[in-house]
């Protein structure tokens, strides 16, 4: 399975870029004269970006742009889009972060239902998924794999602030460790995969003894190029949530903060996401900006339709050599 869906990101990143390789002219005349040269090594910054388009009134995905449909600028400084694709085949890893921490117990029952039928739904041929819990701790409870069973039974295993398997995410901090969770996910669960990649977050986006900050899970979320969606739940009569610092996540990494207060708001949340992860556009520049600097870089990606609205991340990091 892992060569297969190997073999379909290799197919989509050569597609990108083989419009940057040269061809071979003259090869065999050129050689003796290369050898008496320095070489040159051209380096070109491709920064790949994936975006979901809305119509600001109706809130409807829209799936019909072509790449003039668009505008990109890094750092205020428009960039020619040099890769674009409608193709939602690509496949997708995804992780599922389920907070169970007090202020949940009374919704996770529905949140663990709504779950299971989410990813039946969204994930296909080639796609992955993850299961995570976090309240005092951060626990794995199934690594990437295609089994809807696995991921059926992580799911209900979820417990309301049960005792850490001391798997290989434990953070042994009190309180509700959301933020060092991004982090974990993304950072060491997320950056050896390629594709598409996308969190989902059932919590209330609380947190109480992170080691981390929120920004240091931005920030892995960004390096990792992974897009994060909260359904920001909890129990309305005495836990509070806090929508400011979920909409910074997600507003960040290309997401969006859905808020959800009940079973039924519950279910067509989860369904936004799906279509939102299944009608992406794929959108690839070179970067005007070749410094290797390690810095971040802005980006912002427009509609030349006014009345649409782009989601996608709104930066990246630069290669550093």
């Amino acid at each position: 399975m892992r060569l297969m869906r190997l073999g379909v990101i290799l197919l989509f990143a050569a597609g990108v870029a083989a419009m940057f390789v040269p061809s071979r002219i003259a090869a065999g005349a050129a050689q003796e004269t290369a050898q008496a040269q320095q070489p040159i090594r051209v380096q070109v910054n491709l920064v790949n970006l994936f975006a979901t388009v809305r119509d600001k009134h109706t809130k409807r995905v829209v799936t019909s742009l072509e790449q003039n449909d668009f505008k990109i600028f890094e750092d205020n400084a428009e960039q020619k889009i040099t890769y674009f694709s409608r193709d939602s085949t690509l496949p997708i890893t995804l992780g599922l972060l389920i907070d169970t921490s007090g202020s949940e117990q009374f919704t996770l029952p529905a949140e663990q239902e709504a779950a299971t039928r989410f990813l039946t739904t969204v994930l296909r041929k080639n796609d992955l998924a993850m299961v995570m819990s976090f309240d005092s701790d951060a626990d794995l409870l199934a690594d990437f794999t295609d089994n809807r069973n696995t991921l059926d039974r992580a799911i209900q295993r979820a417990r309301i602030n049960a005792p850490s398997a001391q798997g290989p995410l434990p953070s042994n901090t009190p309180g509700t460790v959301f933020y060092d969770a991004v982090y974990l996910a993304c950072h060491d669960k997320l950056a050896d995969e390629a594709g598409r990649k996308a969190l989902i977050i059932l919590t209330d986006a609380q947190d109480e003894g992170s080691r981390l900050h929120v920004q240091d899970a931005i920030e892995a979320a960004q390096r990792t190029d992974a897009v994060i969606h909260i359904l920001l739940i909890g129990d309305p009569y005495h836990f509070a949530v806090n929508e400011s610092v979920a909409k910074k996540i997600t507003d960040e990494t290309g997401g969006r903060t859905i808020v959800v207060n009940n079973e039924k708001k519950l279910e067509a949340a989860f369904q936004e996401i799906s279509d939102e992860l299944r009608s992406q556009y794929t959108l690839g520049y070179s970067s005007g900006n070749s410094a290797r600097d390690g810095a971040y870089r802005k980006i912002k990606v427009e509609a030349t339709q006014k009345d649409l609205e782009v989601l996608t991340r709104r930066g990246y990091y630069a290669p550093k050599n």
